[in-house]
């Protein structure tokens, strides 16, 4: 059986050998011509000029720059803390291109922008957050008789550019949550827990100052002033239902009051302007009396002087004169009236009477 198995490889090996030697042309008798293998292409990595070296060296440059970053870019409104081997340096890298020692050196860069906080509970918080705003629950104070009172404001605040790697280094990157909001709600409870929840909204204005003033004072107080407070603006005052009750209670008792203060003094104003025609009326009717007293004073003054005047100018003769003429005028009326009877007036003075005694109802004045 050996045997057979060495005679069928021998004959295998000598028909793959008789192939390869006959023609090519022929394709029978044990096999044919076999084409070789197609060998890859070669690369030539001199690149035609044997400038690999500077290509290789130029490339791994690149790779190094690209996985290590040795530099920094500082953007406006922010700053770099500069840390070798764990250690910050003390002045913050500014604005601009910055090369550091990969591995060794790392920048953490801080944001120096204007940044906002917002107390309050029904704030519409997609509307709010932003770069840089922060949204928390509205600063729940006691006031001075222990009622819950809900302060809302808003505060804006920034980082100290010129002590931000101090700042870093004492507070770490969670500064503000460290600094301002503890400072904000420590300083709003002890403003007003000094008032009545009542007297709040009438005394808004001081409180709001002096909210502002006493966290401005506890901020800038601490070392190296790590913040700078741009603005503190008190938005809401939300007191308890009953204090919102009694205070409208007393609004509208005020406005009562206030309305019954006008009714008095509209009164008093039409007493005053009442008071005032009379007194004008008065002032009136003593003006005419006394201008018609003058007026007779004056009449009978001028009567006084005429009748002096006149008695003066009589004489006896004078008299006579009249007397005459009086006499003339009776004797001219006897002629017509024979049974007329003539009164003289003692002492001869006129007017005589005379009547006529056939008509008892006629009188003559004869002057």
């Amino acid at each position: 059986m050996a045997t057979d198995m060495n005679d069928y490889f021998n004959k295998k090996k000598k028909e793959s050998s008789g192939g390869s030697g006959g023609n090519g042309n022929n394709g029978g008798g044990g096999g044919g011509f076999k084409p070789k293998a197609p060998r890859p292409p070669k690369i030539d990595l001199n690149f035609g000029g044997g400038k690999a070296g500077i290509v290789y060296f130029i490339g791994a440059i690149i790779l190094f720059l690209v996985l290590a970053k040795p530099f920094e870019i500082i953007n406006e409104g922010e700053r770099g803390i500069l840390s070798t081997n764990g250690k910050y340096e003390q002045q913050a890298l500014l604005p601009g291109l910055h090369f550091i020692v990969p591995i060794i050196q790392k920048v953490y860069v801080v944001d120096t922008k204007v940044r906002i906080i917002n107390y309050a509970d029904k704030i519409d918080r997609s509307s709010v957050l932003g770069e840089g705003i922060k949204v928390k629950p509205a600063i729940t104070v006691l006031d001075k008789r222990g009622l819950p009172v809900a302060i809302e404001l808003t505060v804006q605040y920034r980082l100290n550019a010129q002590y931000a790697a101090q700042t870093i280094s004492n507070w770490g990157f969670s500064w503000e949550e460290k600094i301002i909001n503890p400072v904000v709600r420590d300083v709003v409870r002890n403003v007003v827990g000094r008032y009545d929840a009542e007297s709040l909204p009438t005394k808004r204005n001081a409180i709001a100052s002096e909210i502002e003033q006493g966290i401005s004072k506890s901020v800038t107080g601490l070392k190296n002033s790590p913040a700078d407070l741009q603005s503190v603006q008190l938005r809401e005052i939300v007191l308890p239902a009953k204090v919102k009750e009694q205070i409208e209670r007393v609004q509208v008792a005020k406005q009562e009051v206030q309305r019954a203060e006008q009714e008095v003094q509209r009164a008093k104003q039409e007493a005053l302007k009442r008071a005032a025609e009379a007194q004008g009326k008065a002032e009136a009717v003593k003006i005419a009396a006394k201008g018609k007293a003058t007026a007779i004073e004056i009449e009978a003054e001028a009567t006084a002087i005429a009748n002096k005047v006149i008695s003066q100018s009589l004489t006896t003769q004078l008299l006579e004169l009249e007397h005459i003429k009086v006499q003339g005028k009776f004797n001219e009326a006897l002629r017509v009236n024979k049974d007329a009877k003539i009164f003289l007036t003692p002492g001869g003075s006129t007017p005589n009477i005379w009547v006529d005694t056939k008509d008892a109802q006629k009188r003559v004045s004869a002057q």
